[in-house]
């Protein structure tokens, strides 16, 4: 799933579809991020970083601390571990988790924005000098907003199986359904499925 990082997009995976994972899933993941980051978004070699409850190494559960080492022996370019705190900052091109740590931390990403972005707009409509205020920013604050909403992606691949599937919000709106399509299409005239499958040749499906 693409967040919307500082420096760009910032894929994170797993984002949901696979709760329970097991160290070798997550070497899986990031080379899917990997072949993701560098078809659909042009990252010519995508940094990969693990979700881990410290920077160093050894900090992590058991999951988390056998998948650093698989990481770290495969030929993608791995930097080591990263904190939630840092995703929005731009941490790596892809950012490795278990579908059950990324989808709280995806959802919590999404409702934070939000909240931010409600109650900014609450507190410049609150006064007159604020609405006055609110013109001049106008512009830069459409283009934050436009950055950071969800539908500006429409969704996300389900990556892993042999077919192209794009997974959109329950509650998608007609624009991010329309974006969804276009990634499907990016999806398709990049040759995903098969860029992965070159990657992985000895994959099992995980989803």
């Amino acid at each position: 799933m693409p967040i919307p990082a500082e420096r760009g997009p910032s894929v994170l995976l797993d984002a949901g579809a696979n709760a329970d994972a097991r160290p070798e899933h997550l070497l899986q993941f990031a080379t899917m991020g990997a072949v993701f980051a560098a078809e659909i978004l042009g990252i010519e070699r995508p940094t990969i970083r693990l979700l881990s409850i410290g920077e160093e190494r050894e900090k992590g559960n058991q999951l988390t601390l056998e998948a650093h080492e698989l990481l770290a022996a495969s030929d993608l370019d791995f930097a080591g571990n990263t904190e939630g705190r840092d995703i929005l900052r731009g941490a790596a091109d892809v950012v490795v988790t278990d579908g059950f740590t990324g989808n709280v931390v995806l959802k919590t990403l999404e409702g934070t924005i939000r909240t931010i972005l409600e109650a900014l707009r609450a507190e410049i409509t609150a006064t007159p000098r604020g609405k006055l205020g609110g013109l001049f920013i106008r512009p830069a604050a459409r283009r934050l907003r436009h950055r950071l909403d969800p539908d500006t992606y429409g969704g996300a691949y389900l990556l892993g199986l042999r077919g192209l599937a794009v997974v959109a919000h329950g509650n998608s709106s007609r624009t991010a359904i329309a974006n969804a399509v276009r990634l499907a299409a990016r999806g398709v005239e990049h040759d995903v499925v098969g860029r992965l499958a070159a990657s992985l040749p000895q994959r099992t499906e995980v989803v």
